[in-house]
């Protein structure tokens, strides 16, 4: 299978980026803007609310990430428009500049001094005119290692670390030498493998730095505020009925996503936007999937992998999510979640590098516009991160 020349259907946006939906989003600034963005949307076919619980009295690094979230999400290349909605003008302009550098169509307003029904009513007009924009898009023929493919598990098990992973692995192993973005976090998910994880950087430098996030979280948010260890959250009680009883068992099932050949080139901040150029990035996140995904979408990519054994629900408004089991009876008794069955690798039917080559199709097909299971049971999750309390 010839997967490294590959094409697939996408939108190739202003900036160059290529897409593989074409959202027009409407997006609040803030957690008390999100009726009039849900209104917005209820009134115009064709855009999407993105609601969230965040966006007042933040500050320092807190404010920081959240702008990043903010103009990142708008910035996504499934997104061909957007429409910012906050209660202040200041903060709403900022995100609202900050999108617009992509060159992709953006608005802002707010709601101070107008109220809901007169900003409603305008930011409905100007979102019809993005979709008429959006509507008029048209696929072009791009390569498959054009896009940015990020990664993460969820409701693992023994299955997961056997199959699933290993099968996101070697789809890297073959996609990101030949161009491909690809994107790993889930940071405290990586104890006990976080030594195997910095012998897979590019440099020195780089493993450096991956120790150096990975001993910060581990002293600023675990140890500062655990009240014995992990056991109630890592591994999650889906993870032990699975069979993975420690964390460090579970880490070096995560691990296998990265695959065996790639090294992850950069350490990225929660949704930072990748600047090196192609290759393996691994990205600061929780391990909570909502939380992991939409800082992944919001450092702009646009297909996610999600490797699955205990049977995880989780999807994503804007970057469609792509479920892979390798746990028969998962495939069995959650099949409408599952995207790709790799069960035939424990049952010995099927490779790893068999269903590498199965995930890349459906990564294909995604990519053309087939919709994940996710997406066609409405899956939505979008989750801010949230670092400390407000002021």
């Amino acid at each position: 299978m010839a997967t490294v020349n590959r094409t697939i259907w996408g939108y190739r946006r202003e900036n160059g980026r290529v897409g593989v939906r074409n959202y027009v989003a409407i997006l609040p600034v803030d957690d008390i803007s999100n009726a009039a963005c849900e209104a917005v949307a209820a009134h115009i076919k064709g855009t999407i609310a993105l609601p969230h619980a965040y966006g007042r009295l933040q500050f320092g690094e807190d404010l920081d990430l959240h702008f990043r979230t903010m103009i990142g999400t708008g910035a996504n290349p499934n997104i061909a428009a957007c429409i910012v909605i906050g209660i202040e003008p200041q903060w709403t302009q900022q995100i609202v500049e900050g999108i617009a550098r992509t060159g992709k169509p953006v608005a802002g307003f707010s709601i101070e001094g107008s109220g809901d029904i007169a900003t409603v009513a305008a930011a409905s007009r100007k979102a019809k005119e993005f979709v008429h924009l959006a509507s008029a898009k048209v696929r072009q023929e791009c390569p498959l290692t054009d896009l940015w493919v990020a990664a993460k598990c969820g409701e693992s098990d023994t299955t997961t670390g056997l199959a699933s992973c290993p099968t996101v692995g070697n789809m890297y192993d073959k996609l990101i030498p030949a161009g491909l973005y690809g994107c790993f976090g889930e940071t405290s998910e990586l104890t006990g493998a976080e030594h195997l994880a910095a012998a897979r950087a590019a440099s020195t430098e780089i493993a450096e730095k991956f120790m150096r996030t990975f001993n910060a979280y581990q002293q600023e948010v675990i140890e500062a505020h655990k009240t014995s260890d992990l056991s109630d959250s890592q591994p999650t009680k889906g993870n032990i009925a699975g069979g993975l009883t420690t964390i460090e068992e579970k880490a070096l099932g995560n691990l296998e996503k990265i695959g065996k050949r790639v090294s992850f080139i950069d350490v990225l901040q929660p949704a930072e936007a990748p600047a090196r150029g192609p290759g393996l990035y691994f990205m600061d996140t929780s391990s909570a999937a909502a939380e992991c995904c939409t800082l992944q979408a919001a450092a702009g990519y646009v297909v996610h992998c999600f490797p699955t054994g205990q049977g995880n629900v989780i999807g994503n408004p804007i970057m469609p999510v792509i479920k892979i089991s390798g746990n028969p009876r998962t495939v069995r008794t959650m099949s409408e979640h599952v995207d790709l069955d790799v069960s035939g690798v424990i049952r010995r039917e099927t490779t790893i590098a068999q269903a590498g080559d199965a995930l890349i199709e459906a990564i294909v097909q995604t990519a053309n516009g087939r919709y994940t299971c996710a997406e066609a049971l409405g899956h939505r999750e979008f989750v801010m991160t949230k670092l400390y309390r407000s002021a």
